[in-house]
């Protein structure tokens, strides 16, 4: 047995679900990229393109507030970010030199990180006010919280929801990029408001509502298995339910 596989033995890399709306364009995009990758240009490279480029565009935003047209080089920096991001994991699998567990602790903590420096970024730019800022950082450590745990306790790691992934809010905040730079107060109720408040508003009032489903789905996925808890009576498992847990990762990866 090699190192790499004594170090992963025991791991088992939970079902990935992506059916955003460029889901299949992108796969092979990035298939083709992958292909033609030189070899000194190794995952972890990417990785570190991805959170490079998230910070340059939170940098990008907070200049954008004096410099408008710095919204059009964010959008450069959106780009670059999904190829560092996308493009990671495609490359190791590509070349047979995954690492799930490294592979999914550090893309999502770069993640987690990248949300800060964008919200960041808008919020000192007085494009966006921080509290709205704050807000939407807020309901989406939220969504990725549940979407972490249900990784774990379900086995079914959700890239997208409904038609919507990562590429997809890529997309549409480089096209919102665009249409602020022209306009960057709507009038609404005969109110002038920012038009990135309006949007990051709505875009967090989406994903707490999404966190909410997504979080009673796996509830009844869990229960399904587990069950409610029992009384102090009935304490002990019936052996069907000892049964059930043990084919419990693969029952729930089904969900």
């Amino acid at each position: 047995m090699s190192d790499r596989t004594s170090r992963t033995g025991e791991f088992h890399e939970a079902q990935r679900h992506l059916a955003g709306l460029t889901a299949r364009a992108e796969k092979r995009a990035l298939l083709l990229l992958a292909s033609r990758t030189p070899g000194w240009i190794t995952s972890d490279h990417l990785t570190l393109l991805g959170l490079a480029s998230t910070a340059a565009c939170g940098a990008l935003y907070a200049a954008s507030g004096r410099h408008a047209w710095l919204l059009l080089v964010v959008n450069l920096g959106l780009a670059l970010n999904w190829l560092g991001d996308s493009l990671d994991g495609t490359l190791a699998r590509h070349r047979g030199v995954e690492r799930p567990r490294f592979g999914f602790y550090v893309d999502h903590l770069a993640d987690a990180f990248g949300a800060l420096f964008l919200l960041g970024g808008l919020a000192l730019s007085g494009l966006m006010s921080p509290l709205v800022a704050a807000g939407v950082l807020a309901a989406y450590f939220l969504l990725a919280i549940e979407t972490y745990l249900a990784t774990y306790a379900i086995g079914r790691f959700e890239i997208s929801f409904g038609p919507f992934g990562g590429t997809e809010l890529r997309i549409l905040l480089a096209i919102a990029n665009v249409f602020i730079l022209r306009r960057p107060l709507w009038t609404l109720g005969g109110v002038e408001w920012l038009a990135f408040d309006v949007l990051g508003t709505g875009f967090a009032a989406v994903l707490a509502v999404v966190t909410v489903i997504a979080g009673i789905r796996g509830t009844r996925a869990l229960v399904r298995v587990e069950g409610w808890a029992p009384g102090g009576e009935d304490g002990r498992c019936s052996d069907e339910r000892q049964g059930a847990s043990i084919f419990e990762g693969e029952a729930l990866s089904r969900v």
